[in-house]
């Protein structure tokens, strides 16, 4: 299966999380250290619901501060739903990974790797935001493989970057997806803290 392929579930994804995160949950903590709830969601609104349709098509970004607060626009949620799907019907035609193209409009690089950054962003966020905001991602077979095989192929350069953190050992049984999280420095067991006085999150099991 290719990357094309698996888009537009990626999208589903990172959008059915997305609808799920409540005001009270914006302010919270997540996986990644330095950005609240908040600060995932409009880093993954701005990469994936923005600038990533206009990469597909080799276009340049829109002109969109890189700090704007997509929570705080009308129906955010919605509106982000209708921009991932644009951006994952784009990244779902093969020709967007030929050539080379820029997230950014600042140098270009392979299609193929751009796309899989755009893949890895609906995927790993929406994971972030899932486990900050009680809910849990539904990520099937062929799209923890797709994961799994951009992670473990940028893995090295990205940490030399700063995009993603130590590798987090994982057991041996891990899932294919647990072991996606790992190498890009999550930690597939995290939780989020329980506020003094507030009732425990929910088990899977009650979800």
């Amino acid at each position: 299966m290719q990357p094309a392929d698996v888009m537009t579930r990626a999208s589903d994804v990172a959008v059915g999380i997305v609808r799920g995160v409540a005001p009270e949950h914006l302010d919270g903590p997540t996986p990644c250290p330095e950005l609240t709830v908040r600060g995932v969601v409009n880093h993954l609104v701005l990469w994936t619901g923005v600038r990533g349709r206009a990469c597909a098509l080799k276009q340049p970004p829109q002109e969109v501060a890189d700090d704007h607060d997509f929570t705080g626009d009308a129906d955010w949620a919605q509106a982000y739903a209708v921009r991932s799907a644009a951006t994952a019907a784009a990244w779902s035609d093969p020709a967007a990974w030929e050539g080379e193209t820029s997230l950014t409009g600042a140098g270009s690089m392979p299609a193929l790797f751009v796309g899989g950054i755009v893949l890895c962003e609906w995927v790993l966020h929406a994971w972030d935001l899932a486990v900050a905001t009680g809910q849990e991602p539904t990520v099937d077979d062929d799209l923890a493989a797709a994961v799994y095989a951009d992670v473990a192929g940028r893995a090295e350069i990205a940490r030399r970057y700063g995009a993603f953190g130590s590798e987090v050992p994982v057991p041996a049984t891990a899932t294919l997806f647990d072991r996606a999280l790992g190498l890009s420095g999550r930690d597939p067991s995290w939780k989020r803290p329980v506020r003094r006085g507030s009732p425990s999150p929910r088990s899977s099991s009650d979800l």
